[in-house]
């Protein structure tokens, strides 16, 4: 049966699991700490359901001693178990974090002893003059601050999860992070992306392309570079959206499953768009003829000169220096997803429809797009303004 034994502020809770070799006996033990406020009945409750949770799991041998776990070394398993959830390039920035900033401020401590008060530090530490080490300023944004501390977050969850500790010290609750503001999604109005595909009629075909599926479909830069010819279907004029590409420092372009189970999608594509991909698949046959074995193309829509899949980032700095040599106001390549989003959504199209397009699994992702919709019903309210109004009747009669 479990002992319980007060030792200050906190509760010493002590199971025995029999007798090792040379009969001395094995006891195993945790420590927990009341939440402020609690009352002595209360207390009493928790204290007796935490003692025969911790004796089932002593006795049926789930218990782990995590009392000499050192954080670092959990940051490190955590990494590794991690390489089955998360994506590449998102694993990528949690091995970042980890090193760069959690294992020094927090890796020389047990994992079992990081309090509330640990974590904040960490926090502030962060929002301190000098915490950026990119050149591209002193300060980190309180965005950047909130992506850092999640990867700590998700680190003491899975902890908390695997019952390493009794506690999770990361819950916002008890911690004051920087208030971010969020900012508003970047697009294009109707006129100015009217204005853009003008534009493009100066452009080499597989440009233009890349450009009209971007708008037309709201796909992601990397689903886009991800294509292959067998994803369209000119018959039926779809687009099927399988898979998506990255690229990390140092390493070859390589492909993954896309973001979501729901960006598995297919697209109806419009006829003009239809019109300009077989031109674009006759160029690109004519380009493989004339390469002959120079080409070492693999059927992707998108490539390099001699046929290979393009580098992820090059729609990124093909779109900006296009932008800059026609004057049109900078705008990240993805917003021209968001704009895809917007134009349906004020002309009318069901946000259930978009969503779907958009490869989005939860409305609450579209609806951020919903100020589309309040400029489409401001400007019905200034129509009827002009058809109904006192004045406009005068000047009828």
């Amino acid at each position: 049966m479990a002992t319980i034994t007060k030792r200050g502020n906190t509760y010493r809770i002590r199971v025995s699991c029999g007798y090792d070799a040379s009969g001395r006996q094995i006891v195993r033990s945790m420590t927990y700490t009341p939440p402020e406020n609690i009352t002595p009945r209360g207390l009493q409750k928790e204290l007796n359901r935490i003692a025969v949770e911790f004796e089932i799991k002593v006795q049926s041998g789930n218990y782990v001693d995590a009392s000499n776990i050192r954080f670092a070394d959990f940051c490190d398993k955590y990494l590794e178990m991690a390489k089955t959830t998360l994506s590449p390039n998102t694993l990528a920035f949690a091995h970042y974090v980890v090193e760069q900033m959690i294992k020094p401020m927090l890796g020389h401590m047990k994992l079992q002893d990081i309090r509330p008060l640990h974590v904040q530090q960490f926090i502030n530490a962060l929002a301190k003059d000098g915490a950026r080490a990119d050149g591209k300023g002193s300060r980190l944004s309180p965005a950047t601050i909130k992506r850092d501390f999640t990867v700590l977050k998700s680190i003491m969850a899975k902890a908390y999860k695997l019952g390493l500790i009794d506690r999770n010290p990361t819950e916002t609750a008890r911690l004051d992070l920087p208030e971010v503001v969020e900012k508003e999604v970047e697009i294009f109005t109707k006129e100015e992306a009217a204005h853009m595909l003008a534009c493009l009629d100066d452009e080499p075909l597989a440009f233009q392309v890349l450009i009209h599926l971007a708008l037309v479909t709201g796909a992601r830069r990397g689903e886009l570079v991800a294509l292959k010819w067998d994803c369209i279907d000119l018959i039926r004029k779809t687009l099927a959206i399988k898979q998506s590409s990255y690229k990390l420092k140092g390493e070859e372009t390589r492909n993954k499953a896309p973001k979501t189970r729901g960006s598995v999608r297919t697209v109806a594509l419009p006829e003009y768009l239809i019109a300009m991909l077989r031109d674009y698949r006759a160029w690109q046959l004519k380009e493989q003829m004339r390469l002959g074995d120079c080409w070492r193309g693999e059927g992707y829509l998108f490539t390099q000169w001699n046929g290979k899949q393009m580098n992820p980032q090059t729609p990124t700095r093909q779109f900006t220096k296009f932008l800059a040599r026609h004057g049109i106001p900078h705008r990240k390549f993805h917003a021209l997803r968001h704009t895809s989003a917007t134009l349906l959504l004020a002309s009318g199209t069901n946000i259930k429809t978009v969503a779907a397009r958009l490869g989005h699994t939860q409305l609450s992702t579209t609806n951020r797009y919903v100020h589309a919709l309040r400029d489409a019903d401001q400007a019905a309210a200034d129509t009827f303004s002009a058809l109904l109004s006192p004045e406009e009747k005068k000047q009828a009669e």
